[in-house]
Order: C-alpha cells, then sequence, then structure tokens
C-alpha cells in the first residue's frame, strides 16, 4: 500500500493506495523525474519488508527510484539495488558505524545515500523512534567523509504538517558539506520550493514532496515548475 505517517508516527497514517506500481505509474505521467520511496515496515522493523515491491516499481518506471528503510546489511542493500533501484538509503547503520558506511561506499559507490532525520538538529532513528545524541550536522561530515555523495535530510517536525519547510536547518546543513542535498519535510507548496532555491546553496540537488501532492494540496507540475523558475536576474 502507499501510506504517509505524520511526523513519523505509526498510530498516524493515511493509505492513499493498494497498488504501489500503478501509482508510481500515476506520478510518472505527471512529469516526475525521480521517484523517493520509504519501506516504512521495513524502518520500524530494522529489516526490509517490501524489497520484492520496490523493486517491481523501479522496474516499471524509465526513472531513477530511491528507496531505504530498514537497510543494516550488505545483503540487503545488494538485494534492493539488484532489484532495479538507482540508490539505496541507509540512516541508522550510517550513525552507528563509519566504518561500515566507508565499506559501503567502496562496494556500491554513488548508489549509496545517507538519509539523516532529525528532530531539534538530533539525528533520529529506528524509525523515528528513538532520538540521539548526535547532530545532523556532525553525520552528515561523516558520511562525505566516507564518500557519501546524496544526503537525503528530513527535518521531523516539519515532515507530513504540510507547514513549509526548516529553511534554517536546511541552509546549515548544505553549508556545512558540499555533497548532494536533498530536502524533506514540510515541503507543500510552490512558495515552499521557491524559498529552497532563494538560499542559494548550489549543493541543494532536490526537495521531496509527499502528502501535499496525495491530499491534493498542490500538484507535481506547479511544483516542479517553482523548480525550474529562473531566479531573478539569471538568464
Amino acid at each position: 500500500m502507499c501510506v504517509r505517517l505524520r511526523q513519523g508516527r505509526a498510530e498516524d497514517v493515511t493509505v492513499y493506495s493498494d497498488d504501489p506500481v500503478a501509482q508510481a505509474h500515476a506520478w510518472l505521467d505527471q512529469g516526475a523525474r525521480e521517484l523517493h520511496v520509504v519501506d516504512l515496515d521495513g524502518a520500524f522493523a530494522g529489516e526490509p519488508r517490501h524489497t520484492g515491491v520496490i523493486g517491481a516499481v523501479a522496474r516499471a518506471l524509465p526513472i531513477p527510484v530511491q528507496a531505504g528503510g530498514g537497510l543494516r546489511t550488505d545483503a540487503q542493500i545488494e538485494r534492493l539495488l539488484a532489484e532495479g533501484v538507482a540508490r539505496a538509503i541507509v540512516g541508522t547503520r550510517a550513525l552507528e558505524s563509519v566504518a561500515a558506511l566507508h565499506h559501503l561506499v567502496a562496494r556500491f559507490g554513488e548508489r549509496i545515500a545517507v538519509g539523516i532525520d532529525a528532530r531539534d538538529g538530533f539525528v533520529q532513528v529506528r524509525g523515528w523512534v528513538e532520538t540521539t545524541g548526535t547532530t545532523a550536522i556532525d553525520l552528515a561530515r561523516q558520511a562525505e567523509g566516507a564518500g557519501v555523495r546524496t544526503i537525503i535530510y528530513t527535518d521531523t517536525a516539519t515532515d507530513g504538517m504540510l507547514g513549509g519547510p526548516n529553511l534554517n536547518a536546511m541552509e546549515q546543513m548544505c553549508r556545512a558539506v558540499s555533497c548532494r542535498i536533498i530536502a524533506s519535510g514540510g515541503v507543500s507548496a510552490p512558495e515552499h520550493v521557491t524559498a529552497l532555491k532563494a538560499l542559494g546553496c548550489p549543493n541543494l540537488y532536490g526537495a521531496i514532496v509527499g502528502k501535499a501532492l496525495y491530499d491534493g494540496k498542490t500538484t507535481l507540475s506547479a511544483m516542479m515548475a517553482a523548480a525550474q523558475e529562473k531566479d531573478a536576474g539569471e538568464v
């Protein structure tokens, strides 16, 4: 099923579709250029639960699909990538072992991305049920030092709230590292995309939009138009 959680709470779930492949095709038809998928059951369980379904989505689309949720072992990551996923997102494992992150990058290269989920600047793991003493900035720097080229940064306080991203936190993250940053959490209107662009961070690669699209608060075409608008003075 395609679902969304409000601030990552398993008890606050909305079901949008019982056919992930059909839903993925719907986003493709609306102009999606990349797709972000999270195995939410896997995130809470600590091991992937829907690798086959995610693989079916990846094989059905001609665009890159990145996915994560509960990836703890090399074998789990290898299987997900073998299913056709472009990037495997690790979170808890990245925090637990920098050495493991070095190993993953050496083995899988740029197909490894790190998901950093944080509240009040501190990393949350295991489906956001545990807040650590590590700052998001410190983890991002460790990931970059291990060779990671893509970080998905989620401000969990804004995720699913439709109130806009945490611009200050996002700017701090982008300024702290040089690798690509994908913004997540609260991005729900074209003006939010415009505000992210106005930060002027060259390594801000993209933004993830979920609940606002499923709820019909905005459209993918409107969000993409905002992303492609030229800045003032740009020719």
